[in-house]
């Protein structure tokens, strides 16, 4: 252990300050998670592969030093997903290395304690709930995971309640515009909707580069997050589904319909198995569910969903026939930001019509209709038409990549795409 906290001083603060590359500041993520500081719950930090986490990580850790005035010797850091660090493989590991880092460094007061990628070490919450209700000591505790094992029903096991969570996504588009210093306008969305909004992908130049790089990351979270964890064998039915799901991002899909397709195609591939294969992926933070909701009765429908992609990078690079689908394409932008913004979103239904999303948290309620572009009256009245079915006083908009905006009817408010998720982030 000893070899092991000479490495980790490389990547802290105790002695010098590390070389780390801070990156872009993401403000947004920074601000919700510095007004949780100064309390006993586990901060918790989830994300697809390559959203950025660990650089809001380091961020976070340069801020408590250098703005929040905490001493070096009271911040410790540790990435799991470095090699040297490989030893580190349970919570008793990690507890060791803890105590001997106290033990040679003797913090005073507080430690913040920041783990990255923490499901790589098993039965971690053993040693981050002890440590996060210890009952002298004072310690502040940070993880981040890319698999939502340590978001949902297990996170709630594990930590009891006593956590907040924060969920990174690729940029917004604010972010690439501010990151690449260019101005709000139509032509700069089509740039941001036809690349990625991973953060890496901008210091990468060639296409081929970056088709090379979604190839890995596609590989690394289908073979190692997925397969590997699940013990799964069928590595082509998996990667055959989540192209399904490119395919068919914004169109009403269910199980069954999949069941049905891969029947068509004389492949074995039962409702379980697809099941289980897509509830992977969006543990993965792959793709993101929609359910339908009745506008009538009030009540979330089974059946058919839709289906959206976390980043656009992978179409766009691997599967570059599909990007011809900008109806699609935008809905899903959208969806992206509702999502960003913390927003619940649903898909609105009667037997009569049907309306993009219904976006609710506890402040506001939306209701979004996305259209390419409406050309004609009957375009116009049918997107309108939805909204205006809708009997109450929530904000109503329809968003589209018209040039002109439309005179707003029945209080339903058009506006451009570039506009409208401009102004959803931070």
């Amino acid at each position: 252990m000893g070899d092991i906290l000479k490495t980790l001083s490389g990547i802290n603060y105790w002695d010098s300050a590390p070389n780390f590359d801070l990156g872009y500041k993401r403000t947004g993520y920074i601000r919700r998670i510095e007004k949780d500081l100064g309390n006993k719950l586990i901060k918790v930090i989830v994300g697809q592969r390559r959203a950025g986490k660990s650089y809001i990580v380091r961020q976070l850790m340069h801020r408590l030093i250098n703005e929040r005035n905490v001493a070096p010797v009271n911040v410790f850091y540790l990435n799991k997903e470095m090699f040297e660090f490989e030893d580190i493989q349970t919570a008793a590991d990690l507890s060791d290395i803890i105590n001997l880092f106290e033990e040679k460094y003797s913090p005073k007061g507080k430690l913040y304690i920041f783990i990255d990628e923490i499901q790589n070490i098993s039965n971690w919450e053993k040693i981050i709930v002890s440590l996060a209700q210890h009952p002298v000591k004072q310690y502040e505790l940070f993880i981040t995971g890319s698999n939502s094992r340590i978001l949902s029903s297990e996170l709630a096991t594990f930590l009891s309640g006593r956590y907040l969570l924060t969920e990174v996504f690729p940029f917004s588009y604010k972010e690439f515009l501010e990151y690449k210093s260019l101005e709000n306008n139509k032509g700069n969305l089509i740039k941001y909707m036809s690349t990625s909004a991973l953060p890496e992908i901008f210091n990468l130049e060639h296409i081929e580069t970056r088709r090379h790089y979604f190839q890995s990351l596609k590989d690394t979270i289908l073979l190692k997050d997925i397969m590997q964890r699940h013990q799964i064998r069928d590595n082509v039915l998996l990667e055959d589904i989540f192209l399904f799901l490119l395919h068919n991002v914004g169109n009403m899909t269910s199980v069954p319909s999949i069941v049905k397709y891969y029947k068509s195609k004389k492949r074995k591939a039962d409702y379980s198995t697809i099941s289980s294969y897509i509830s992977y992926m969006e543990e993965a933070f792959m793709i993101h569910t929609a359910p339908r909701y009745s506008l009538k009765t009030k009540e979330l429908l089974s059946g058919e969903k839709k289906y959206f992609i976390n980043d656009l990078g992978f179409r766009n690079y691997l599967y570059p026939q599909l990007i011809e689908e900008t109806g699609a394409i935008l809905e899903n932008l959208v969806f992206m930001h509702l999502k960003i913004k913390g927003m619940e979103i649903k898909l609105g239904y009667d037997s009569n019509f049907e309306v993009d999303f219904i976006s609710k948290n506890d402040i506001e309620t939306n209701y979004i209709q996305v259209s390419y572009v409406m050309p004609t009256q009957k375009t116009i009245d049918r997107e309108f038409g939805a909204l205006e079915k809708i009997d109450d006083n929530f904000p109503k908009y329809v968003v589209s990549m018209d040039d002109l905006l439309i005179n707003s009817q029945k209080g339903i408010i058009h506006q451009q795409v570039w506009n409208y998720i401009y102004n959803l982030c931070d």
